[in-house]
């Protein structure tokens, strides 16, 4: 029962940890385009900092320890095809994570490095990571 829960807590904090990396870029689209001290810019500093810290890094750590905790309890096979794939997209993702929140930085700091498009790009990373993760645990590719 044990693993039961502990898997509701993953699926749980995975679904909020990627809410927050698709809203994360969505708002430095708008962010780009507003002019650094204006209302907006202000307005959007803070969403995008308490969504980073308040949301999706908390969902990353429980997501990362849960899925951890998970793969220990169950003795997952490490010569598995399907599993390294799940673990090198979630890497990817804890580094698109990192770059986000790079970003949150930079906005805070008044700087504008990047364009909307750029951003615009950034949103679907997640999507596509999220797409080879799910297909790796439900169908298991490659699986021996």
């Amino acid at each position: 029962m044990t693993y039961l829960w502990l898997k509701v807590l993953h699926i749980v904090a995975v679904t909020s940890w990627m809410a927050g990396l698709l809203y994360l870029p969505r708002l430095m689209v708008y962010h780009s385009a507003c002019a650094v001290g204006s209302d907006s810019d202000a307005l959007f500093r803070i969403m995008e900092r308490r969504l980073l810290k308040a949301i999706t890094t908390p969902a990353a750590v429980v997501s990362l320890f849960s899925g951890g905790f998970l793969v220990w309890q169950l003795n997952f096979p490490f010569d598995q095809v399907w599993l390294w794939l799940k673990l090198i997209a979630v890497a990817i993702l804890l580094g698109s994570h990192m770059v986000m929140a790079g970003h949150v930085a930079e906005f805070g700091r008044g700087e504008r490095t990047r364009s909307g498009r750029y951003f615009r790009f950034l949103n679907e990373v997640p999507t596509v990571l999220l797409i080879v993760i799910v297909t790796c645990v439900v169908v298991k590719p490659f699986a021996g």
